[in-house]
C-alpha cells in the first residue's frame, strides 16, 4: 500500500539514498470527522462540477497507484503497457492516498488504487467510482528487536508504537489485541509519537522504538538498515486466525461512467493487472529490476526481499464482496467513521 492503510501522513522522496520529508498536506487526524470544513465543501465542489473523466474524450486512460506493494504488483504494466483497444495508458505513481483522492474527487483519472476502507468513504461521499479488484491482502506486521515477544501475552507492559491513531493500523491492532484478551487501555502502552509510516519505519531502524506496527516495503527497508530487528507477529495471519479470513487491505477503483461505456478497455485493463501480479511473484529478481528502473524503490535487495511480503494476489471484488462487506463491518462495529458511516451497498462493487 504506498503504504495505503494511513490517510494522514506526509510526502517524502527518495535522494542520494535518503528520505526527505516534505509539509504535511493536512495536521489533523480527524479530517474527514468534519464534514463541513472548507476542505470538504471544496471537494464537494469539485465534484458537483463534473469535470474529469466524464466529460473526457477518453483518448486515454489514467491509472494513479501507491508507491509500494500496489505499484509492486503493476510493475509489468508499468513497464510495458502502453495501449489498450488504441487507448494510451498513463501511470501516475503517489507516495500517499491523500494524493490520489483529490484525483477521484475531480474524476481525473480512470483507475486508481486506495486503502479499501477509504473507498469506502469515498464511495459513500458520493464519489463515481466502483471496487474493481483487491490487489493487496494485508501488509502489517508488528516489528521490532525485543526478544522477549514471541506471543501477544508478551505484550502486556510494552510500549508498541503506532502511525497514525484512529486510522486502519491502530484500529486492525487494537481489534486484535482485543481478541487476544489484552486491554489496549490498560495492559499496553500505545504511542503515537511518530505519525507516519515512514518516519515510524525508521525510529524502529534506527533503534528509537523498539516495536511498531509497520508495512511492507518499509519492513524490507527497516531489515536493510538494522539486522537486528524482525517481524513479530504478522497482523495478516492474526487477523485470518481471529476471523478465518484475509485482510482486504488495497481497493482497486474504476470510474464508473467510463466502466459502463468501456467495458472491454475496463476488462482488459484488469486482466493485464492480475497477469502483472502472478509475474511480479514469479519473477521476483527481474521483477525487482523494473521496481528500480521505474523509481518504486532505490534498493534491487529491498525490492526483492520486499515482494514475498507484499501479499499480492489480484481478486476481483465483485467475487468476494461478501468478505469486502464483513471487512467493512468489523470497522464499522469499532468506530462507524473509519468506513464513511455506513457499508456500501451493492452498487459499490463493479460486476465484470
Amino acid at each position: 500500500m504506498g503504504i495505503s492503510c494511513c490517510i494522514h501522513s506526509k510526502n517524502y522522496q527518495p535522494i542520494d539514498g535518503k528520505l526527505l520529508y516534505l509539509k504535511p498536506l493536512i495536521s489533523k487526524p480527524n479530517t474527514m470527522k468534519k464534514p463541513t470544513t472548507p476542505i470538504f465543501i471544496l471537494l464537494v465542489f469539485l465534484v458537483s462540477c463534473g469535470s474529469g473523466t466524464s466529460n473526457k474524450k477518453n483518448e486515454s486512460i489514467d491509472v494513479a497507484t501507491l508507491r509500494g506493494p500496489s505499484a509492486i504488483g503493476m510493475i509489468h504494466m508499468i513497464d510495458s503497457l502502453q495501449t489498450i483497444q488504441g487507448k494510451k495508458v498513463n501511470f501516475q505513481i503517489k507516495n500517499e492516498p491523500l494524493q490520489i483522492r483529490p484525483l477521484l474527487f475531480q474524476e481525473k483519472v480512470e483507475f486508481a488504487v486506495v486503502p479499501t476502507n477509504m473507498a469506502s468513504i469515498l464511495y459513500n461521499k458520493g464519489v463515481n467510482y466502483q471496487l474493481a479488484a483487491v490487489p493487496v491482502w494485508g501488509t502489517l506486521y508488528l516489528f521490532g528487536k525485543s526478544e522477549e515477544v514471541t506471543s501477544w501475552n508478551d505484550l502486556k507492559g510494552k510500549k508498541i508504537h503506532l502511525m497514525a491513531k484512529g486510522m486502519t493500523p491502530d484500529v486492525m491492532f487494537r481489534y486484535l489485541l482485543e481478541k487476544n484478551g489484552i486491554d489496549p487501555q490498560k495492559d499496553v502502552e500505545l504511542d503515537y509519537s511518530f505519525p507516519t509510516h515512514i518516519e515510524l519505519a525508521n525510529a524502529v531502524a534506527s533503534g528509537k522504538a523498539d516495536l511498531g506496527v509497520i508495512s511492507e516495503p518499509m519492513v524490507s527497508m527497516v531489515i536493510s538498515k538494522n539486522n537486528g530487528v524482525k517481524p513479530v507477529i504478522g497482523l495478516n495471519e492474526a487477523w485470518k486466525n481471529q476471523t478465518g479470513m484475509e485482510i482486504p487491505q488495497t481497493a482497486l477503483l474504476v470510474h464508473k461512467k467510463f466502466a459502463q461505456e468501456n467495458k472491454q478497455e475496463v476488462n482488459q485493463f484488469l486482466k493485464k493487472y492480475a497477469e502483472s501480479t502472478r509475474w511480479i511473484n514469479n519473477h521476483p529478481k527481474n521483477g525487482s529490476e523494473l521496481i528500480v528502473k521505474n523509481n518504486i524503490l532505490e534498493s534491487e535487495q529491498v525490492a526483492y526481499r520486499s515482494i514475498p511480503r507484499c501479499n499480492m494476489k489480484f481478486t476481483y471484488a465483485y467475487d468476494i464482496r461478501e468478505m469486502v462487506t464483513d471487512y467493512l463491518e468489523i470497522f464499522y462495529q469499532m468506530n462507524p467513521d473509519i468506513i464513511g458511516g455506513k457499508l456500501p451497498d451493492e452498487d459499490f462493487y463493479y460486476k465484470k
